[in-house]
């Protein structure tokens, strides 16, 4: 197994990097394989710091942990119950949120890529030509969003933790997109905390790149009637 720490921004990364070269489902991880190899992986950091180590060593204990669970043998009354829970849900857990904000910090490294590629002038007061209610596109909008995201997460994390429940059930970013459209079509003009009526952290990320996408090829239309003031979001005419 040809693998370098630097490849790797944590254990929870390299954690799925096994779990996709071994072409497995990250609900159904083969604990004893994946475990295996990651010992394997352990073994090559030598060289690496004891800061760096430590938290490969630390899952390392917890893997050998899951694996001596599944191997113990379970009381018949046990087996019995239906609802039994799987002593691998706590590390699938972990590995969906890791697995969906490591997508939304690629889609936001992107998009500041693209915005190193834009030229920049001076500010200028423009006030004199602005009218109420104008239209945002292009990175301007994508900036609002970038922003009201962060505040809505804040606001979620106040109000109680965000659902990490774990669910057979995809939720997909196109899928995400045609409700959108649905819920727009409606109801023609919505905030933008009104796009997120779940609270799962899989549903926020799916929500979030879904608008992201749709404000990128202008298909959705991005207004503010003046500074700090909610975001409006409508679809266009043409793109319901």
């Amino acid at each position: 197994m040809d693998l370098k720490l630097e490849q790797f921004e944590g254990p929870l990364d390299l954690l799925l990097h096994l779990i996709k070269e071994n072409k497995m489902n990250i609900f159904d991880i083969e604990v004893n394989q994946i475990t295996e190899q990651y010992l394997a992986y352990i073994h090559s950091l030598q060289d690496a710091s004891l800061e760096v180590a430590s938290s490969y060593l630390v899952m390392a204990s917890e893997l050998l942990e899951l694996k001596a669970r599944m191997l113990l043998p379970r009381p018949k009354k046990e087996e019995e119950e239906e609802d039994l829970e799987d002593p691998r849900n706590d590390l699938v857990e972990r590995l969906l949120e890791y697995q969906a904000y490591k997508e939304i910090s690629k889609e936001l490294k992107e998009k500041e890529q693209e915005r190193q590629q834009i030229h920049t002038k001076l500010p200028e007061d423009i006030h004199s030509y602005m009218e109420e209610d104008v239209p945002l596109t292009g990175e301007g909008s994508l900036d609002l969003l970038v922003d009201a995201f962060k505040k809505f997460l804040v606001r979620k994390k106040e109000e109680k933790p965000l659902e990490t429940k774990v669910t057979l059930k995809e939720i997909s970013v196109s899928s995400r997109k045609i409700e959108i459209r649905s819920f727009l079509k409606k109801k023609k003009r919505a905030r933008f905390f009104e796009l997120f009526p779940e609270s799962s952290k899989d549903y926020i990320v799916a929500t979030f790149l879904a608008i992201l996408e749709m404000a990128k090829s202008q298909e959705l239309i991005i207004t503010q009637d003046e500074l700090f003031s909610d975001i409006i979001c409508e679809v266009k005419e043409s793109g319901v």
